[in-house]
């Protein structure tokens, strides 16, 4: 079974075909970096227009590399949230319309269920069960993930995700957007042990998160310098830390609470350099097993998408041809609602 994957639930247009047997057969990103990169941050409104302006051209690029016919796709999976409104609707609309037009299904994907799925891309995938960490720029979750569709919730941001943390950090120190990836670059220049910065909620039971107080510490610090260079530096790096021992003490509190052994870490956040080593020492600490994404699938990308739509396809699960997308979709709700398909 050939599927043709959509993402478009923020600033980059990704498209992948994926076969059920033969794996991941081809994928391409648009990321819209540069242009919101003018106005320090996303724009709904241009990102929607861009996501117009290419989603088919690469839909037909995919299938042109594949050398692959319309005829052979035998299923579609779009990213139906949660997102920017008008981005999602942008795929939504795409993958009916051909869905339509060519005769066959389409799924709506969760998002972080891509993410958090996007690690079966892999030469080689965990195995269920195991608790899944999942740092994209809007969202930080941990989930027990007891099989395909089946996810409970653990623990998640209360106020700034992890990724929304580092992004305004950076816009602290002066950075351009997006910052986390230029600030793990300028912490790379910083004196260790300068700074001391809290690792936040850790000091209590529980497995939420909270960042804006790490943000605000970060201000306060960086204020109570002369901001040189190497002042930034050490701040970044100070800031990086924290928000990597945090994960990671968390992480360990939910693989001891669950009694299982693997951990998943997937989304943009988790091509941090210094967040994948201090998971790798505390899981490794835990004799625990952990898996990531290639960096490529970090980020947004078609690719997770098509996996994922492939599954539930697979598990002959149906939607209809209109239009609905979610914004706001918590992931502990998705079983629920589609316990009776799968």
């Amino acid at each position: 079974m050939y599927i043709l994957g959509i993402e478009t639930s923020c600033d980059e247009t990704g498209v992948a075909i994926y076969h059920s047997e033969k794996g991941l057969i081809h994928h391409c990103l648009y990321s819209q970096i540069a242009m919101h990169n003018e106005y320090g941050g996303i724009v709904p409104e241009l990102a929607s227009r861009d996501h117009i302006r290419k989603l088919i051209p690469l839909i037909n690029e995919s299938l042109q590399q594949s050398q692959i016919l319309k005829s052979d796709i035998q299923g579609i999976a779009y990213t139906a949230g949660p997102g920017l409104v008008g981005a999602l609707l942008v795929g939504a609309a795409t993958a009916k319309s051909l869905a339509w037009s060519w005769g066959i299904p389409a799924i709506g994907v969760h998002h972080m269920e891509g993410h958090l799925l996007a690690p079966m891309l892999e030469d080689n995938p965990p195995e269920f069960p195991f608790v899944a960490l999942l740092i994209s720029g809007g969202h930080t979750l941990l989930v027990e993930v007891k099989s395909l569709g089946h996810y409970q919730l653990l623990g998640e941001s209360l106020d700034d995700a992890a990724g929304e943390a580092f992004d305004k950090a950076a816009k602290m120190l002066g950075l351009a957007y997006p910052g986390g990836p230029l600030l793990a670059k300028l912490a790379e220049q910083g004196q260790s042990n300068r700074f001391k910065f809290p690792r936040p909620m850790t000091n209590r039971p529980g497995l939420d998160f909270s960042f804006s107080g790490l943000k605000t510490f970060t201000m306060n610090t960086l204020n109570n310098t002369d901001k040189t260079q190497q002042d930034k530096a050490d701040v970044a790096l100070a800031f990086q830390q924290a928000t990597a021992e945090t994960l990671a003490i968390k992480c360990k509190r939910a693989l001891r609470q669950t009694g299982l052994k693997r951990l998943v870490v997937a989304g943009g956040v988790s091509a941090n350099t210094q967040i994948r080593q201090t998971l790798l020492e505390m899981v490794r600490k835990e004799r625990a097993e952990i898996f990531f994404p290639r960096p490529e699938f970090c980020t947004d990308n078609g690719a997770m998408t098509a996996y994922a739509g492939c599954q539930r396809l697979l598990a002959r699960q149906q939607e209809s041809l209109s239009i609905n997308t979610r914004p706001r979709w918590p992931i502990d709700e998705l079983y629920t609602q589609r316990k009776p398909s799968l």
